[in-house]
């Protein structure tokens, strides 16, 4: 499907996105490829096929409880700083 620069510079305000003559053509050629595909899938029969609510199929997984935990891992976050002072991490002073 192919769109006009009037539609493609309506699409872009829409969205807030200012567009140059060079960018309404290149952005024109991928929204028609996107509309393209979409033509496609819309030609995809579905008929039977139950709506998906989620990516998972099975409802009854088990989750683990949630519990408020202080992670039990300070030495090995910090072991990652490059400064540090005792149990903080040290950064450069940026207000004078």
């Amino acid at each position: 499907m192919s769109l006009d620069p009037a539609t493609t510079r309506r699409i872009a305000r829409l969205a807030r996105i200012g567009l140059d003559d060079q960018e309404t053509e290149t952005v024109r050629t991928q929204l028609g490829g996107i509309l393209g595909w979409i033509e496609i899938l819309n030609e995809v029969d579905v008929e039977g096929v139950p709506p998906m609510v989620g990516t998972s199929m099975n409802t009854a997984l088990t989750r683990r409880p949630d519990a408020v935990t202080d992670g039990n891992c300070q030495e090995k976050v910090l072991s990652n700083a490059p400064d540090r002072a005792g149990p903080f991490f040290t950064v450069p002073k940026v207000v004078e």
